[in-house]
This record gives C-alpha cells, sequence and structure tokens, in this order.
C-alpha cells in the first residue's frame, strides 16, 4: 500500500515548477507551457513572489540562485546580493550610538540585489521576451491578486504605525484608510506601473530582446527607479527598531555601480551525492558543513524520526554554525578558510565533539591563524545588547508586531534539463517605508552586520552582508535535484534534515516534505536582536511524547511547537531518465507544485 502523502509527489516530463505560493506556481507552469525554458520560469515566479508575497520578499531584496544549464552542462550561484553603500562606515553608525544595526528603516539598507539578478538570469540564459516574463506579475499588481492572510494580518499589526511614521506604506497598503481584509484582491497599481514603465523603456530603447533587457537594467539602476529612490533618500528621516529616526546612506552613485554576477559553486560529496551551495557570502556552507561532520555516523542505522538521529543531527548543525559566525563572510573582502572547515580532518576533530549529551557552548573550531574569530563569536555570543522589546524574527519589526516571517523560495525544472533553485527574500513591506510612486521598500539586510573592528562580517563599504539565504542543487549519477526553504537561520537546519532523510533513508520527496521538523536556536541569530539561546531548540509534536522526553534527558531544552508549524520547504527533482519530480510542503497551506 502506497504511504499516504498530503499531495501527490507531481510526476512527469515535460516540466515542473514549485514555489511558496501556489500562483506563481502556476505562473511558472504557463511559462514552460509557452514554450518557454526554466530560466524564463523562474524569473516570472520570482517577479509574481514580490507581488503576491510582500511580507517576505520585493523587488529591492536580495536573490542568491543556484541553477544547471542543460546547454552548457555547468552549474553555477547567480550572486544578487547587493553590498553595503560607500557611505556605510563603522565610524558613521558608531556616531549615531549604535551597538547593534537596527531590523528596520533606512539604516539597514544596502544597495538592491534582487531586480538586476532576475534581469540578468533572463538575459543570459532565458527566451522569451522581457514583456512576456514580467506580464504576470505586471497583471496581478495591476488588476489584484488574493491577499494572503498573513499578509493582511502584518499590515493590520502596523497599519496605525505606517500611518503615523511612513506615509508611503499606508498609502500603499491601506489604501482605503484600513488593511485589506483576508483573501480580498488587493492591487498594487505603483509597482503594476513601474514594472510596466520598465518594460516599455525596454522595448523603446531596442528590438533585440538583450537589449531590452539591458534598458530595463539600466532604468532600474540609472534611471527613473534610481532617480526615485535617490530623491526620496534625499530628504528622508525615518523611524525605526532602534526608536530613533534615521537617514539612508545609500546614495544614487552606490546604485549605478553595482550589478549582479555569477560565481562558482562551493560542493561537497556526500555518500555519493555532489552538493551545491553559494560561498560564504551566506549560511549555504553550514549544510556542507554539517554533512561532513555527518560523514562520522552512521545515519541509515538510525530512526529518522528518532532521539538519537535529532540529537545527533542537531549537535553537528551546533557546531556548523559556531564556524558560521566565527568565520563566515563576503570572500571578496575577507579570507574564509573554507578548504580547513570542509577538509576531513577538521570534521573527523568535530564529530568527536559530539557525545550522548547536548552541549550549551558555543563551540567554533580552532583554525590555525584564525583563533581570534573564534574568541571574539565566543564573547559576542556571551554579549547582552540591552535588547528587550524584539524577539529574533525575520522580517524584523518585533515592537510593532510579535508575527515571525520568514522568505519564499522556487524551484523549476524543464523538458531541457535546465535547473533553477532561488531563495529571494528582502525589501518586506514591515523592513522599510514604501518609496513614493514606485509600490516598494528597500531592504533590511545590514542588521546582518557587526559594528565591530576585524570581522568578516564587520560592517565595511562595499561588503556583502553575510545573509542566511542558501538555495541548493544536489547531484549523483545523471540525477539532479533542487530544493529550498524560506526561513532565516533555519533554512539550512531543514533542508539537511529532508535531505538526510532521502539520502539515507529513502524518504521520497513529498514524504519528506510531510515529515515532522526541527531546528536548533542555540547559535546567534542572524537578525536584530542578535540573541543566542544556547542548548534551545524546537521540535514538532508529531514526534511523540516519548522522542521528546529522550531529547531533554540528553539536556537538550526542547520547545514543543504545533504540528504543521516548522519549516516551508520544496524541491523538485530529474531523473537519469529525464523524468520528473516535485513536492512542495502542506505548511501554512499556500506552497504547491505543479507539473506534467
Amino acid at each position: 500500500m502506497q504511504e499516504f502523502t498530503t499531495r501527490p509527489d507531481i510526476r512527469g516530463s515535460f516540466g515542473v515548477a514549485t514555489s511558496t505560493h501556489w500562483i506563481a506556481s502556476a505562473v511558472g507552469f504557463g511559462i514552460l507551457e509557452r514554450g518557454g525554458n526554466a530560466f524564463d520560469a523562474a524569473v516570472a515566479m520570482g517577479l509574481v513572489l514580490q507581488v503576491v508575497e510582500p511580507h517576505l520578499n520585493g523587488p529591492a531584496g536580495d536573490l542568491p540562485a543556484i541553477f544547471h544549464s542543460a546547454q552548457t552542462g555547468e552549474t553555477t550561484v547567480l550572486a544578487a546580493q547587493g553590498p553595503a553603500p560607500a557611505g556605510a562606515t563603522l565610524a558613521h553608525y558608531r556616531a549615531l550610538g549604535l551597538q547593534l544595526i537596527p531590523g528596520s528603516g533606512l539604516l539597514a539598507t544596502v544597495i538592491p540585489g534582487a531586480f538586476d539578478g532576475w534581469m540578468l538570469m533572463l538575459r543570459d540564459h532565458g527566451s522569451l521576451s522581457l514583456a512576456e516574463v514580467m506580464a504576470p506579475a505586471i497583471a496581478y499588481a495591476r488588476d489584484g491578486h488574493p491577499v494572503l492572510p498573513r499578509v493582511a494580518h502584518t499590515i493590520a499589526d502596523l497599519a496605525d504605525y505606517f500611518a503615523s511614521e511612513w506615509p508611503a506604506s499606508a498609502q500603499t497598503w491601506c489604501p482605503d484608510g484600513a488593511a485589506p481584509t483576508p483573501h480580498s484582491n488587493f492591487r498594487n497599481p505603483d509597482l503594476a506601473q513601474t514594472y510596466q514603465r520598465l518594460v516599455d523603456l525596454g522595448m523603446e530603447s531596442a528590438a533585440e530582446r538583450c537589449a531590452q533587457i539591458d534598458a530595463a537594467r539600466s532604468a532600474w539602476a540609472e534611471g527613473f527607479v534610481a532617480e526615485a529612490i535617490t530623491s526620496y533618500l534625499d530628504q528622508a528621516e525615518v523611524h525605526d527598531v532602534s526608536g530613533q529616526k534615521n537617514r539612508a546612506v545609500l546614495t544614487g552613485a552606490d546604485l549605478a555601480q553595482w550589478r549582479a554576477a555569477y560565481e562558482e559553486t562551493l560542493r561537497y560529496k556526500y555518500h555519493g551525492w555532489t552538493v551545491h551551495k553559494t560561498q560564504a557570502w551566506s549560511q549555504g556552507p553550514v549544510l556542507l558543513q554539517s554533512l561532513a561532520i555527518l560523514k562520522h555516523f552512521d545515519l541509515a542505522a538510525m530512526d529518522p524520526m528518532g532521539a538519537e538521529f535529532t540529537h545527533t543531527v542537531i549537535e553537528a548543525m551546533k557546531l556548523a554554525y559556531a564556524d558560521r559566525e566565527a568565520y563566515y563572510g563576503d570572500p571578496d573582502h575577507s579570507e574564509v578558510p573554507m578548504e580547513v572547515l570542509l577538509s576531513p580532518g577538521y570534521n573527523a576533530e568535530r564529530a568527536a565533539m559530539i557525545t550522548d549529551q547536548a552541549s550549551l557552548l558555543q563551540r567554533p573550531g580552532r583554525v590555525p591563524g584564525f583563533e581570534h574569530l573564534a574568541d571574539a563569536y565566543t564573547a559576542r555570543a556571551a554579549q547582552d545588547f540591552g535588547v528587550t522589546d524584539a524577539a529574533p524574527q525575520e522580517p524584523t519589526m518585533a515592537h510593532l508586531t510579535e508575527k515571525r516571517g520568514d522568505t519564499v523560495h522556487l524551484d523549476v525544472i524543464d523538458r531541457w534539463g535546465n535547473m533553477v533553485s532561488a531563495t529571494p527574500s528582502g525589501g518586506w513591506l514591515q523592513s522599510s517605508p514604501v518609496v513614493p510612486g514606485l509600490g516598494f521598500p528597500l531592504n533590511s539586510r545590514a542588521q546582518m552586520f557587526w559594528l565591530q573592528e576585524g570581522l568578516p562580517t564587520s560592517l565595511a563599504p562595499g561588503r556583502r552582508p553575510r545573509t542566511t539565504l542558501t538555495p541548493s542543487l544536489a547531484e549523483k549519477d545523471g540525477t539532479r535535484l533542487v530544493f529550498g526553504t524560506p526561513g532565516g537561520d533555519q533554512q539550512d537546519q531543514w533542508q539537511l534534515i529532508w535531505f538526510l532523510r532521502f539520502v539515507h533513508h529513502g524518504v521520497d520527496l513529498q514524504a519528506g516534505m510531510d515529515a515532522p521538523l526541527f531546528h536548533s536556536m542555540h547559535f546567534q541569530s542572524s537578525f536584530y536582536p542578535r540573541a543566542a539561546l544556547p542548548g534551545e531548540m524546537m521540535i514538532e509534536a508529531a514526534y511523540g511524547t516519548a522522542v521528546i522526553a529522550d531529547l531533554r534527558s540528553r539536556g537538550h531544552i526542547v520547545t514543543v511547537a504545533d504540528d504543521w508549524s516548522v519549516g516551508r520547504l520544496t524541491a523538485a527533482l530529474r531523473h537519469a531518465d529525464g523524468s520528473l519530480q516535485a513536492a512542495a510542503t502542506p505548511r501554512l497551506m499556500q506552497a504547491y507544485a505543479v507539473g506534467r
């Protein structure tokens, strides 16, 4: 008898698209049906997600993607994470009396990356025109879409604040003076106009497809979009989570000088699978480090829903995340000892540190020549930053709402074998005021920098923040798998658990989505107010009382979450014979996989 799953494993041979919102998934598959490839579909999906999940991502946000090109046979990172502006110096932020960069408002803004990243992918790897790919997002922004209850509730919680402090946000999100009701038809005419104007300028400037896309990129970075942003920032002084009003450091020169780019993936071999992640400007290598530690344990012999498996994985993740906090940062600006962090000897030593009891210590590894970074992290994790009215969350606006957000994710594979995994984020409606006339806010990614000297994540002009955004691609013997999840610091935890069950226990895509999940809060959060909760973990109640009691007996501080509340995974798979699968989490009842 076939195992029950909440949704079928979507199977086919033509194409599959999966994402954190059913509309985006349907749009992506529609693009495939019209002859577009996976890159066209991914861009269309990404732009639509900005419209239907504005509390989780936006045009001025951040974008990492990992993709495989059937034409070249190469697997590549799309690096569309904008860096800190030229004026983002430690001296400037310290002069404002800050210990932490606020999690909201204009001081938290880095150069927007998402739109340019999508356009770069479309230009170089897509096949459809700018107008064709942008049409669905424009239509949903202009004509409306059923607003998610979570979006409506988020806006309702912030409506008074928007009215008093961020008036452009009030006009956009509360157009009739009140928050939209759940499932009502919600429009963003300013965003529709912005995107339509980018299309029109592209078409007016050139007849050739790539030239049109480049024209839209220029209009964004140097044309009317940049002009609207800089005109607003020249005058704006806005309230943020620090409790004071602050001005931005972002300028028109910053916008004009930056463009998205491609990078090599960081890869690691694990039980026959080659796993691809981004470089250490994201937390992506944490998953690879966790795999390198877990190589030393017989996970296949453990119950994937049992206490021993959960304990072992939690303890490995604690060690990997401690290294994240000590050593990761923008490799263009800091030396990251990744070769050591992924080396067999180093990880054998790390694995030997895992006992049958939970560790309550922050234990970054001791990498020769980098010991000062390990010591700095240990001290930082114990520091009291004096923030009492906020809880770690993504996006952060904890002085106004207790609602936690995350981000969005999409995976798509076409009939030719092209595939994309992308985790767009940032530019949330909670993060920053809407730029008047454009219909979207700026991002708050700079909150991941530290206002301390000498760290890989110290604030510095031109440096990328070490983000949490982390799509995945894995391959073995002609089979390729793309997967990912929203969830901030939890992203590489939920992905790891899902992947281990897939590799070691044969848990199929959708069954893995449905299986109960857990995560650790032991290490320092990436988000304001940067709290660490030693020994604390969260686990869904479906694990059962015996497993939870066992974990507590090992010293874990366990918070039991409601069933169906932890994790928002999606995944898509292409078998060596060309057949396809896709799956999406039932959690939050909005992610969906489509295919045939």
